[in-house]
């Protein structure tokens, strides 16, 4: 007796009259019906260059479920540049999307009954939101990633990416290169479609994806225009109907050994601080207890080995060419959960059997890495009770500890403003507060603010401290996530002009140097600062779940109060 299937749902029963009747409105024939139904979840659109050629990888994914016996039918979600949303009030939007991601793709598949899915994604929070939904609705599910552009090449200046070009702004402004310079730069900097060509959250997401078993081995790494990606994404196509006899879901795939794997690789390759806010959110809907001190155990004992931009020398199309996820997996064994299923349905050991060990400028080994420890930290303390993060990868030796007097701007763009006007002086910590999830709304990146830092030479002279978060694509002394933020009456919100901040990432402190008992008064008598919110920005904030709870959004009588803080 054949197995049932979801989609039997909508073709077997005299009752499902109307159901047979809408299908073959589409096309289909009677003998589609005993054939799972995959969903092709594309995210595909004209304004995203990680997006705008998915249309094509999506024709791949479909041949390949056709060959399978399987009957694809493809759907849209939607998808924002965060490199577009940079400086201005569209930042406060990436997030929140992310959100909208997920429960779109959960109200279609819900709806329509799908056997299973094929998601193609890229950009920051497209694959997190897709990542969120699957586990959610968990049927079996493959990931087809986008894949990273090809570098930019300019005169002697053979690689580009979009964090250089972000700080050569900053080197127009103080006059080091011509305006005419700046454009032929900006030309020259993404010359292919894909996500954006350095370690930034696209691809370390994308990367995530493949390191947690969701995507087949290659993928992450994958150029956005070679045809591997395509090869990829027939095979995916394939695999995912097989999937289907095998019974492989995604909560059978991202379990708690799969999610530790995926922070050691993240450490190991120098990746986003905003893969903490989605791995968090992946335990929280898959029913995993993860926190934020497993962030950092993790990070103190898998070195950091890939020399990748922004905090390294090389492009994700370089780390493919030496062997890409599977080659940084095959570095990092010894230090890995061996019992985590993979979509291939071997365990990830297994995936990288053949893998041989590499060492090169791309990837170091175990034994000689480029930091001793995993590229994030997470930082405790007196402002930050509940938690901060920084891409320690990112900071120059000098800034490793750093005091300064507390500099408080209650906007990226009060902040970068000041920058721009030189009122930043050598010593500095710049605090940029009200910009975290509840507070923003939103929690945007604060990345106009650090290239400008960064361009202006200033990332061993000052620092800046936040709670909200950065690009991916940053590097510097830049602590982000600070919990609880200053919107939930977090300690930041007592900081005062002139107070001394002391960074200390080797001992994973960080402290206002005001005593408790000052800074308890000033939380009972602070008038919080409100910024003006209104449709999607105004439910997002009212419930949505601190930064270092993944900043997901739950009903109200589910937040957890944040850290045992007198006001």
């Amino acid at each position: 007796m054949e197995r049932a299937k979801r989609s039997d749902e909508l073709t077997v029963g005299i009752e499902r009259s109307a159901h047979r009747a809408l299908l073959y409105s589409l096309g289909m024939v009677k003998e589609d019906f005993k054939k799972p139904m995959i969903a092709i979840v594309n995210s595909w659109n004209e304004i995203v260059p990680g997006h705008a050629h998915l249309r094509e990888i999506a024709e791949h994914v479909k041949q390949g479920v056709l060959e399978a016996g399987g009957i694809p039918k493809e759907f849209n979600t939607i998808a924002v540049c965060d490199g577009m949303c940079q400086g201005h009030v569209g930042m406060k939007y990436p997030l929140p999307s992310r959100e909208i991601i997920a429960d779109s793709i959960e109200i279609m598949i819900q709806s329509h009954r799908f056997d299973a899915m094929v998601m193609i994604a890229g950009c920051d929070k497209i694959v997190p939101g897709m990542i969120m939904s699957a586990l959610r609705i968990d049927i079996p599910t493959i990931i087809v990633t986008a894949g990273p552009s090809m570098a930019g090449k300019y005169g002697d200046i053979d690689i580009i990416t979009t964090t250089d070009i972000r700080e050569f702004a900053g080197k127009a402004e103080k006059g080091e290169i011509t305006l005419e310079e700046l454009d032929k730069l900006e030309q020259a900097a993404i010359p292919s479609l894909g996500s954006c060509a350095m370690l930034g959250t696209a691809n370390t997401m994308s990367c995530m994806a493949e390191i947690l078993g969701l995507s087949l081995p290659g993928c992450g790494t994958a150029l956005a225009v070679s045809s591997k990606k395509k090869r990829i994404a027939r095979e995916s196509g394939k695999r995912i109907v097989e999937l289907i006899e095998e019974n492989i879901t995604p909560r059978k795939i991202v379990t708690k050994d799969a999610l530790e794997n995926g922070i050691a690789a993240s450490m190991a390759m120098g990746g986003s601080t905003n893969s903490v806010l989605h791995m968090m959110a992946f335990a929280n809907e898959g029913g995993i207890k993860l926190n934020l001190e497993d962030f950092d155990r993790i990070s103190r004992k898998v070195p950091y080995i890939c020399n990748i931009k922004p905090s390294g020398k090389y492009t994700l199309s370089d780390l493919d060419n030496v062997g890409g996820i599977p080659a940084v997996l095959k570095t990092i064994e010894p230090l890995l959960n061996k019992n985590h299923l993979t979509v291939t349905g071997k365990n990830v050991i297994e995936n990288i059997k053949e893998v041989k060990l590499t060492e090169n400028d791309i990837i170091y080994s175990l034994e000689k890495p480029k930091g001793k420890e995993g590229g994030i930290a997470i930082l405790k303390g007196n402002l930050a009770p509940d938690g901060a993060v920084i891409k320690q990868s990112g900071v120059k030796p000098s800034m490793l500890y750093f005091k300064g007097k507390a500099r408080v701007f209650h906007s990226m763009e009060d902040a970068s403003n000041a920058v721009i006007n030189d009122e930043i002086n050598e010593g500095d910590v710049l605090v940029i507060r009200y910009e975290g999830p509840k507070g923003g709304p939103g929690m945007r990146e604060m990345h106009m603010t650090t290239s400008l830092i960064v361009g202006r030479g200033m990332d061993e002279k000052c620092a800046l401290i936040t709670d909200g978060r950065f690009s991916g694509s940053t590097r510097g002394p830049c602590v982000g996530h600070i919990s609880p933020e200053a919107a939930a009456r977090g300690p930041i919100a007592a900081v005062e002009e002139g107070d001394e901040i002391v960074i200390d990432i080797p001992n994973r402190k960080i402290e206002l140097l005001v005593p408790q008992n000052v800074i308890e008064e000033r939380l009972k008598n602070i008038k919080l600062f409100v910024k003006e919110r209104s449709g999607v920005l105004a439910k997002y904030s009212d419930l949505v779940t601190s930064a270092d709870k993944g900043a997901v959004l739950l009903p109200k009588s589910q937040h957890v109060k944040t850290a045992n803080i007198k006001y």
